[in-house]
């Protein structure tokens, strides 16, 4: 591998192959010069640019945390349980190092930080929230005393969510997170039902306008579906089609984007599936009182 740029004693970015990768490891930029060859023997990890995210910009994030710092975050991920996915992507690695360290520096200083949202992050996200407190737990361990304080679960289960979105900014899916919940607080008005929002059904809703929020953000909404299909679930559920439209208005508002009729079609579906379990599951309850 040859090096293409030095960014401090710990980080330099490497030609290997066809591709850019980005180094780490003590010394390995110590009076390095572009065009030389990398010492493979101090290389304590790489990182692969992916999602076309510039080669640059990522190493400069790098190269502005400690080594140490995502060497460990590394290590908490996989005591964690984290999928390797997960613990592959330098994006979400950089994110949690970034965010650990500033939490550390805070916590050295006596800030407290109380992050919005804890009770929908726990709710809409219960798979990565418990992600979240696991990683935490490695993370205190490793940290021994002082501890990072209850509630960091919380920033780092929306870190994990964002993860999805292959983007670094977090205010996407504090967005989401919030829409999220306006939708479903639609759905109970429109049908006068309370949704359990820790059952599998409600789940699988939210995982559905998960997947709607990755179409939208990344440009690539649903518009070429079969027309019988989408003619005929607009048949079946007029109901739900006109509680989707109003959903789709609030998404169009809050995202600033067109919501295409197949997807409305879809989520009226959706829409259906979780009102009727709500209603059935209401019935229910008042035939066994």
């Amino acid at each position: 591998m040859e090096i293409l740029r030095v960014f401090n004693n710990n980080v330099v970015l490497a030609k290997d192959g066809d591709g850019e990768v980005i180094l780490t490891g003590r010394g390995l930029g110590f009076q390095a010069k572009p065009g030389q060859t990398v010492d493979p023997a101090k290389v304590v990890r790489r990182f692969v640019p992916t999602d076309g995210r510039d080669p640059d910009h990522l190493a400069q994030m790098v190269a502005d945390v400690p080594p140490e710092m995502i060497r460990m975050i590394g290590e908490a991920m996989r005591d964690a349980g984290l999928p390797e996915s997960e613990i592959d992507s330098p994006t979400l690695v950089l994110a949690l190092s970034d965010h650990i360290n500033g939490a550390i520096q805070r916590l050295a200083k006596g800030i407290e930080v109380t992050y919005p949202l804890v009770g929908e992050v726990s709710n809409l996200y219960p798979q990565e929230y418990e992600r979240g407190r696991s990683l935490l737990a490695a993370i205190n361990r490793r940290l021994g005393a002082p501890t990072l304080p209850k509630g960091e679960e919380t920033a780092l289960a929306m870190h994990l969510v964002n993860a999805g979105f292959a983007t670094g900014d977090l205010s996407y899916t504090y967005t989401m997170t919030g829409v999220i919940q306006q939708m479903i607080d639609i759905i109970e008005s429109a049908y006068g039902v309370k949704l359990d929002q820790g059952s599998v059904n409600v789940g699988r809703f939210i995982t559905h306008l998960r997947y709607l929020f990755v179409r939208i953000h990344q440009h690539r909404q649903l518009a070429d579906e079969p027309e019988p299909v989408v003619n005929a679930i607009r048949g079946s559920y007029p109901d739900a089609l006109k509680c989707a439209r109003t959903i789709a208005a609030v998404l169009e508002l809050r995202l600033d984007a067109d919501i295409t009729d197949d997807e409305i079609a879809y989520l009226a579906l959706h829409v259906a599936r979780v009102a009727k379990n709500a209603q059935e599951g209401a019935a229910a309850q008042e035939s066994a009182a």
